[in-house]
């Protein structure tokens, strides 16, 4: 399911929840023990940011037992890649108008 931009920027903004989901990028999937013994933070506070990632759609998590396994969803990122490509043409248009005007202007 499609999510918009704000929903991932917002899910992305808190660094604790940035810093999870890299290591989950970074170290694959980990159980929410694994998560909190470096996050910081108490269990419930990780579990809580867990929670929007995954609400996000940026993480996914797999029960076993009474453990929760929580695993990274990259393709969940496409809207926004696609997004910092539309504003890297956008200001790579706008710097090379500046440079051109500046060229004018020194002529």
């Amino acid at each position: 399911m499609p999510l918009d931009h704000d929903t991932l920027f917002k899910a992305l903004a808190d660094p604790t929840r940035r810093a999870l989901f890299e290591r989950l990028c970074r170290d694959g999937e980990q159980t929410v023990g694994a998560l909190t013994a470096q996050a910081g933070v108490s269990q419930p506070a990780v579990s809580k940011h867990l929670g929007v990632l995954k609400q996000a759609g940026l993480v996914r998590d797999r029960h076993t037992g009474r453990q929760t396994h929580y695993s990274a969803q990259l393709d969940a990122l496409a809207p926004l890649v696609d997004w910092t490509s539309q504003m890297t043409g956008f200001w790579e248009s706008r710097f090379d108008d500046l440079e051109d005007l500046l060229k004018r202007m020194d002529q």
